[in-house]
């Protein structure tokens, strides 16, 4: 029996521009380098992919999860033990790592998937504060020193990743094509299904959907991509430790999405931009990076509460009207 659910408009329900604007943005990262530092770069990149992967849990899905650093945290790890102590390629080493946080998911999806609200977000928290412990017990993380020294090496034997730029582009690479996926997913007829399951449960049940399984489904590919951009993140700043696996992290994550547009396509890589340049370019005021950040985050979600993405897409449309 096929069905086909109708999904609300709303702002926060808004995926982004046309096909256009991913190629804009595109050669506008392309092109980034020549202006700013691909160290800065790499690292928002990184964070980008990482709230683009959580919005689509709780953006499209509905789900609000408080521990997906386990996943960032997991596949830096493994990605960057693979790479130093088993000598494996950066490419085996970034599968090896998103694999890994691909289990995982499998694991605390089957767990979590089955509460809803304020219980799921709970169960997500304490998934994600258990591995936090075990990361900081045992030895092949290296406790609080972390895994150091992680080599580039090559990749597909080719591209010398020790290469600033060469980095950079590989990195640039990985992001479009998960954005690419993210855009697909949203848009296919699984997107349409995890966007009505957001809006009403009861009916998407009464229509025969097995919405546990594509909340489950939802919770796995979200898992995937932020191992992604964990063990890339590993690679290109050759080490993996606890920071990224603290709970401190989830937070984070939640900040970007929620500056930036939840519910939106490019709001988590405008969101991500933005706390990744406060961080960088308020480092010398020390611990008040922390409040001014706080601040910001306050006065943006009183202004725009569809986020900065989500207020432009709403403005834009009552100009067209």
């Amino acid at each position: 029996m096929s069905q086909t659910v109708p999904v609300t408009a709303k702002g926060a329900n808004r995926t982004g521009g046309p096909v256009w604007a991913i190629g804009a943005m595109a050669v506008l990262f392309a092109l980034a380098p020549m202006v700013v530092y691909p160290i800065f770069l790499m690292k928002a990149l990184c964070f980008a992919l990482f709230a683009c992967a959580f919005n689509l849990l709780i953006g499209f899905g509905g789900l609000l999860s408080f521990g997906h650093a386990m996943f960032l945290g997991t596949a830096g790890y493994v990605c960057a033990h693979a790479a130093k102590e088993w000598g494996w390629p950066p490419e085996a080493a970034i599968l090896l790592g998103t694999a890994a946080s691909t289990g995982l998911g499998v694991i605390a999806g089957l767990v979590a998937i089955r509460r809803q609200g304020i219980y799921f977000a709970m169960i997500t928290l304490a998934l994600a504060q258990m591995v936090y412990f075990f990361y900081l017990q045992t030895p092949f993380t290296h406790g609080e020193d972390g895994i150091q020294a992680v080599p580039r090496g090559t990749l597909l034997g080719i591209l010398d990743l020790r290469s600033t730029l060469v980095m950079y582009y590989v990195v640039l690479a990985v992001f479009l094509a998960a954005f690419l996926l993210i855009y697909r997913t949203i848009h296919s007829p699984f997107g349409q299904v995890l966007k009505a399951i957001r809006e009403n449960e009861p009916r998407a049940i009464s229509l025969g959907y097995d919405v546990d399984r594509y909340k489950l489904l939802a919770f796995v590919l979200s898992a995937a991509l932020a191992g992604l951009a964990g063990a890339t993140k590993a690679i290109v700043f050759q080490l993996a430790s606890l920071t990224d696996v603290h709970w401190t992290m989830s937070g984070e994550v939640v900040l970007m999405t929620l500056l930036g547009g939840m519910g939106t396509i490019f709001g988590p890589v405008v969101g991500a931009f933005v706390i990744v340049s406060l961080e960088t370019y308020l480092a010398p005021f020390g611990q008040w990076v922390t409040v001014i950040t706080g601040l910001i985050f306050v006065v943006c979600v009183l202004a725009f509460r569809r986020g900065i993405v989500g207020e432009i897409g709403a403005w834009w449309d009552r100009a067209r009207r």
